[in-house]
C-alpha cells in the first residue's frame, strides 16, 4: 500500500495499539448521537485537539470526510459573516491547483480540472488567486520570492473584492493533488496579515497535509500562524475509520451561540463524532 489508502494510513495496517483501542471501545459505546448527547471519546480528542493548538482553535465540529470538512468550514465561514451582518461577503478565494474535495461546495474552491469541470454547470466557482508553488521561480528567484510575489496578488485581489470576500482557503505548506507542490511558509504568514488586515477568514485545509505529515503536527504552525478554521481528516484516525473535524475560534463559535435556531450553526449527519472514529484517533 504504497500510497497510504490514498494518504491516510499512517502507522501501517491492523495497529496494535489502534486494535486494542477500538476493541476495548466496542464493548463501551459504539455511536451516540451528539444532538443533545456526549461520549467520553468525542470529548477527549476534542480537549486534545484544542490544547494541540494553544486553545486558539478550541471548538471542534464533527463529519465523515474531508470533502464534507471543507464545505463545514465553507459554511461555518459564510454563516459567521451574515450573523455579523455582513451579508455581502458570500464569495471565497481559493489557490490556483489547489485541491478541497469533489462534493460540489469543495469542487467550488477546487482549481483541478478533471475533478471540477465535468461537473461545471453545478458548481458556483471561486475565485482563483496565484499559487505560491515554489516550482514557478523564474532565473535567479527563490521560493520566497516565490511566495512574496504570490502575496502580492493575492494583496491585490483582496483590496479590491475584500467586500464580498468570506475566506480564502488554502492548503499549507503542500498542494498535494496539484502535483505535491511546496511552497515557503512565508506566503502564510502574509496570507494570515493580510485576511486579518482586510476582514476575511483564513481555512487551512490540512487534510492531507497534517498530523505530522509535514514534520510539524499541524503544517501551519511552522509558519508561526493559526488560522480561522482548521480542516482536519485523514491520517487523524491512523486511516481506521471515516472522521473529519473542523476546528475553529471563540470569536467565530461565539457568532453562533443564540437562542434563535437561525443565528446556529444549520449542519448536521447522524454520525458526526462517531465514539468508534473518535476512539481511533485518540489511540492516533
Amino acid at each position: 500500500d504504497g500510497i497510504s489508502s490514498w494518504w491516510v494510513n499512517l502507522f501501517g495496517h491492523c495497529h496494535p495499539r489502534i486494535n486494542a483501542a477500538l476493541r476495548e471501545q466496542l464493548d463501551e459505546l459504539e455511536h451516540v448521537i451528539l444532538a443533545g448527547f456526549t461520549q467520553r471519546p468525542v470529548v477527549e480528542l476534542s480537549e486534545r485537539l484544542a490544547a494541540l493548538t494553544g486553545g486558539s482553535l478550541g471548538h471542534c465540529f464533527y463529519a465523515s470526510d474531508g470533502a464534507s470538512a471543507t464545505e463545514i468550514a465553507l459554511k461555518m465561514s459564510f454563516h459567521s459573516w451574515q450573523n455579523r451582518g455582513h451579508g455581502e461577503k458570500q464569495e471565497f478565494l481559493c489557490l490556483a491547483g489547489g485541491y478541497h474535495g469533489e462534493t460540489v461546495g469543495a469542487l467550488a474552491v477546487t482549481d483541478v480540472a478533471l475533478f471540477r469541470d465535468a461537473y461545471a454547470p453545478l458548481i458556483r466557482p471561486a475565485g482563483i488567486v496565484a499559487t505560491p508553488d515554489a516550482r514557478l521561480a523564474t532565473a535567479g528567484e527563490s521560493a520566497l520570492d516565490v511566495a512574496r510575489r504570490a502575496a502580492g496578488e493575492l494583496a491585490g485581489r483582496l483590496e479590491r473584492e475584500h467586500q464580498r470576500i468570506a475566506a480564502l482557503i488554502v492548503e499549507p505548506l503542500i498542494q498535494c493533488a496539484g502535483g505535491m507542490a511546496m511552497y515557503d511558509p512565508e506566503y502564510l504568514r502574509l496570507a494570515r496579515s493580510l485576511c486579518d488586515h482586510y476582514g476575511v477568514h483564513l481555512i487551512c485545509d490540512e487534510i492531507a497535509v497534517g498530523c505530522g505529515r509535514s514534520g510539524s503536527f499541524f503544517a501551519h504552525e511552522q509558519a508561526a500562524i493559526r488560522p480561522d478554521f482548521l480542516c482536519l481528516s485523514k491520517g487523524i484516525s491512523g486511516g481506521y475509520l471515516p472522521l473529519s473535524i473542523v476546528m475553529t475560534t471563540d470569536a467565530v463559535y461565539a457568532d453562533f451561540y443564540d437562542d434563535a435556531t437561525s443565528r446556529g450553526f444549520l449542519h448536521s449527519h447522524s454520525y458526526t463524532g462517531n465514539a468508534l472514529a473518535c476512539r481511533a484517533a485518540l489511540a492516533t
